[in-house]
């Protein structure tokens, strides 16, 4: 039997939407399970307790379970990967860090892109580093500093967390931007590094502020500046590097990541409860607690940053001949 050319067009186009309408209705009922947020650092650092934050604040506002799924290892790289391998269906996110944009020029042989494949969703927080001496350096300020160590260039030990790590590459860039001479060595980890600075076996550190804030108001570290575009709440009265060497900044973002492909509805979906949460006076106050500062982005905007950050520590990597050990 022949079908009326006007109703088999009206059902040849039903059945071309058909397998949309699944699509759609996956993402106005996203979540229906468990989301997994994958954070490449270990339990109880700052990176950890931003997750946590947002978590429990998607989780309450979602209805499902967003659950902090710790995989450090391989500077992050191995949550990241797994994040780009996973399903592009919202069910598996990525904790994004500074550290994933270093790691795009540091690390070798990496099986993915990070701006290609990770599908920016919103930014969470900015958090801000402090460059310190050990109080036995005669300097009290940034171009103090500065002359003292061209005065006595590989003399002065800049201590870091690790190699290629932020604290590393806001050090290296400070030093092509200055024209100092210091010496690097890296530890495994903030905290022994930490340790040697206040015994005075390392002269001057980048660090996260979290870490140095009690022996800066302890009086036992001398801070100089931070090293963000603006002054930090945390310590409003040190100044920044870059009102003594303009254009300079160096921060760790961080931010919510997902695999490249994942549903439009469900990153705007995202983002909108994110940026909801930081913008609440609890969350909010709990970060600037932390000595971090609200990164309230749309995906493009987040996106840009990721990309601008790639780009930025790219530079700076391949300027200083940063080698992965």
């Amino acid at each position: 039997m022949k079908l009326p050319r006007r109703k088999f067009l009206h059902l040849a186009a039903g059945a071309a939407a058909l397998p949309v309408l699944p699509h759609i209705a996956s993402a106005s009922d996203y979540p229906t399970r468990p989301v997994h947020l994958i954070v490449g650092f270990p339990p109880g650092g700052g990176a950890d307790i931003v997750a946590r934050l947002i978590g429990q604040w998607l989780s309450e506002r979602l209805g499902q379970s967003f659950v902090i799924e710790n995989r450090p290892g391989a500077g992050s790289n191995l949550a990241a990967e797994a994040v780009v391998r996973a399903p592009p269906d919202g069910y598996t996110l990525l904790l994004v860090t500074s550290v994933n944009a270093i790691n795009a020029t540091f690390s070798d042989n990496l099986n993915f892109n990070l701006v290609r494949d990770i599908a920016p969703v919103a930014g969470l927080s900015r958090d801000p580093q402090v460059m310190e001496v050990n109080p036995s350096v005669p300097v009290k300020t940034v171009p103090e500093f500065i002359a003292y160590a061209k005065a006595n260039p590989g003399k002065l030990i800049m201590g870091s967390a690790g190699n290629g790590t932020g604290p590393h590459v806001a050090g290296e860039l400070f030093k092509i931007m200055t024209g100092v001479d210091m010496v690097h060595v890296p530890y495994r980890g903030s905290a022994p590094a930490l340790t040697d600075l206040l015994a005075g076996r390392v002269q001057v550190m980048f660090d996260i502020m979290t870490a140095s804030i009690q022996y800066i108001r302890a009086d036992k570290l001398r801070a100089l500046a931070v090293t963000t575009a603006t002054r930090s709440e945390v310590l409003p009265d040190l100044p920044t590097v870059g009102d003594f060497l303009p254009g300079y900044e160096a921060s760790n973002i961080r931010g919510v990541g997902a695999p490249s492909g994942t549903p439009t509805q469900i990153i705007e979906k995202l983002n909108k409860e994110i940026n909801a949460g930081l913008a609440d006076p609890t969350i909010k106050a709990r970060l600037t607690d932390l000595g971090d500062t609200v990164l309230i982005r749309s995906p493009a905007q987040f996106g840009k940053l990721i990309t601008d950050e790639t780009e930025k520590w790219r530079k700076v990597v391949r300027s200083a001949n940063i080698k992965a050990n």
